[in-house]
C-alpha cells in the first residue's frame, strides 16, 4: 500500500514496504537499538520476525524488519543501521544480489576464524551467509578448512573477493576462490 508523504515544494513522495534483515547479537536491547534507526528516520515499522530460535553461522540472531519508507528514507535508514555497528545482512531485493563460494585453508582456530568472520563482515560489500568448518581433533593441531558463501552487492564480488584476500593474506590463510557449485 502507497501513500504520499509531504516532502519539500509540496510535491508528494511515494511511500512503499522494504525489508531489511539484520543479524544482531543476543543480548538485552540489542532489537530494541535495531529498531530506533528504523525510527529515528522516518519509517514506519510493518513486521518483525525474530527468529531467535535460528543461529546465523557466527551464533547471532537473524531479524526480518518491513517498513514502509519512501526510497531517501530507506536508504537513510540502512546507513544508519550500519553507522550504529548493525550487521545489515540484506537490504532490500538488490543489496546483496551475488553469491561467492570459496574455501580458507589454514590454521583457522589458531587465528581466530570469529575474528576473520567479523572482519569480513565488516567489508560493505558482502556479508557472510554460510560457514563449513573442518578441523582436526584437538584445539590448534594443525591446518583446518572453511567454506564460506558469502553475498556480495551486486557489481561488487570483485572488491568483496580483494577483502578477504586481504584478511586471510595477513594472517597467513589460503584463499581457494570461487567454488562453483558449493551452496552444499
Amino acid at each position: 500500500m502507497e501513500r504520499p508523504i509531504e516532502t519539500d515544494g509540496g510535491h508528494a513522495a511515494a511511500s512503499s514496504t522494504h525489508t531489511v534483515r539484520l543479524e544482531l547479537i543476543d543480548e538485552p536491547g540489542e532489537l530494541l537499538a535495531a529498531l530506533q534507526p528504523i525510527a529515528n528516520n522516518g519509517g514506519n515499522l510493518l513486521s518483525i520476525y525474530h527468529e531467535r530460535g535460528n543461529k546465523t553461522p557466527r551464533g547471532h540472531i537473524p531479524v526480518e524488519v518491513d517498513f514502509e519508507a519512501t526510497d531517501d528514507q530507506f536508504e537513510t535508514i540502512v546507513e544508519a543501521l550500519r553507522e550504529e555497528g548493525i550487521n545489515v545482512m540484506q537490504a532490500g531485493t538488490e543489496r546483496y544480489a551475488e553469491e561467492i563460494t570459496l574455501l580458507l585453508v589454514g590454521h583457522l582456530i589458531d587465528t581466530d576464524l570469529s575474528d576473520t568472520l567479523s572482519r569480513i563482515e565488516e567489508c560493505a560489500s558482502a556479508s557472510v551467509v554460510d560457514v563449513s568448518l573442518s578441523a582436526p581433533k584437538g584445539s590448534g593441531a594443525g591446518v583446518s578448512s572453511a567454506r564460506l558463501r558469502l553475498a556480495a552487492r551486486a557489481n561488487e564480488t570483485v572488491t568483496a573477493l580483494e577483502a578477504v584476500r586481504s584478511i586471510a593474506s595477513e594472517k597467513g590463510i589460503d584463499v581457494i576462490e570461487p567454488l562453483a557449485g558449493g551452496d552444499r
